[in-house]
């Protein structure tokens, strides 16, 4: 990647955090975080192909701006698709990871069971003992 991609990536960055903040909020999008995110997706993304063993590998010629361009897309069709409105910040509160809930009942709370949801299954658990021993 060049630099000036390398910009153009920490930009895209920043712009889809708060996109998805605001997502989550209920808050309308920034203007000029949907033109960074409009911007790059404008660019020609990088091109999948299917390779003799029946992978998937990106063809060549690949650049940072078509990088770019398909991570944009991806998120273009996130906050459009079927599950924009399961976008979620982890309840617990010393984390702030951002997940897409695609559980059945769509209720999840945890941006992973075997990190937040099991710290909090632990604290819970100790809490009901010590009240159990007080």
């Amino acid at each position: 990647m060049s630099a000036a991609e390398v910009v153009g990536a920490r930009a895209l960055r920043d712009a889809l955090w708060r996109l998805v903040e605001a997502r989550v909020a209920g808050e309308r999008p920034a203007p000029d975080d949907l033109a960074v995110l409009n911007d790059a997706a404008a660019h020609p993304p990088l091109t999948p192909r299917l390779t003799a063993d029946g992978t998937w590998a990106w063809g060549p010629g690949g650049t940072g701006t078509g990088l770019l361009s398909t991570v944009a897309r991806d998120a273009v069709d996130l906050f459009t698709g079927a599950y924009a409105h399961r976008i979620r910040v982890c309840g617990a509160h010393d984390c702030r990871l951002l997940f897409v809930d695609t559980s059945r009942p769509g209720k999840r709370r945890w941006c992973s069971m075997e990190r937040c949801g099991n710290r909090h299954k632990v604290r819970a658990h100790r809490a009901r003992n010590s009240a159990a021993d007080a």
